[in-house]
Parts: structure tokens; sequence; C-alpha cells
């Protein structure tokens, strides 16, 4: 039997300053998938030179309201690729997709919660608990100043918690 290649689905994380890149890359790892960390301003040649079977933009310490607030490239919403971002990865996002975000009146940090919605494929399968209604519950840690109020056209609601409505969408 041949070994699989490694490097035949691919994934890009794209970094805008998480003090969870690292762990985010492990994660994907451990899954046996091969992904590589990059700056979030990577240029639209390395992105496609890449070749991505999905891409990851994580969070960071910005926001999205900040005079200086970085985006991610428009490439990476052309390539036709999945894209998850998590955090600040999802904020920009959803901004840059014509979604809306708006401050939180208080800011989520700690434990929390997350209601796995619509049987999404992404979140099949990984639940702490399960809810009385039968949806998947994760135990997750949440820190954000930022939610999204409205999602990009198209998208779908795919999980959420008692203080982020919109806390995972597709």
């Amino acid at each position: 039997m041949k070994n699989p290649d490694i490097h035949a689905d691919r994934i890009l994380i794209l970094d805008f300053g998480s003090q969870y890149t690292q762990l985010i890359a492990r994660r994907v790892r451990e899954a046996r998938v091969y992904c590589e960390i990059r700056a979030f301003d990577v240029d639209a040649d390395a992105l496609e030179a890449f070749a991505p079977k999905g891409i990851i933009l994580s969070g960071g310490p910005e926001s999205v309201f900040e005079a200086s607030h970085v985006r991610a490239p428009q490439a990476v919403f052309e390539l036709g690729v999945p894209v998850l971002g998590i955090c600040y990865g999802l904020h920009t996002m959803t901004q840059q997709l014509g979604g809306r975000v708006e401050s939180c009146r208080r800011r989520e940090f700690g434990y929390a919660q997350v209601r796995a919605r619509g049987h999404s494929q992404l979140l099949r399968d990984i639940e702490d608990h399960t809810s009385d209604e039968g949806f998947g519950l994760l135990d997750v840690w949440m820190s954000h100043g930022d939610s999204v109020t409205t999602m990009p056209e198209g998208f779908k609601l795919i999980a959420s918690t008692d203080n982020a409505p919109f806390a995972g969408i597709a």
C-alpha cells in the first residue's frame, strides 16, 4: 500500500496575531492534515501557488473598528475554497463580504458553551455535550469585544453562544 501524499490536502492558516495560531496549526496537524502558517497579508500569487484546500483566518488582538485594522487579502475569497474565520478572522471576513459586525455591549472573555446549529459538516461529530433539543454543545474559551450581527448574503448560522448569536456561520 502506498503512503498518501501528505501535501495533497493542505490548509493555509493566515495569522492576524492570535496567541493561539500555533495551537490551531497543531490541531490541524493532529488531524493528519498538512498546514502552514503565513502572515495575513500574503500576496495573491503566493496563495495560488500554495494551492490550499481550505484557509483558516486566525483571531487577533485588533477590532475591525480600529482605524488601522487589517483585512484578509481579497484573493482569499476568490480561490473557491472553504474559509474558516476564527474570532477576528470571522469578523473581518463578515465585514469584507457584506455582513455586519458591531461592538459588544459586554466583552466576552472566558468559558462559553457553543451550540451547534443546522447540523453543519464542519461541526458534525464534535461535541462535549448535547442540549435538550439535540444540538451538539462545545465547551470553548472565547475572548472578543465585537460580534457578528448580520451574516453576509448566502451564509447560514451554524453555531451560537449566549453572547454571540452568530458565533459560527458558513
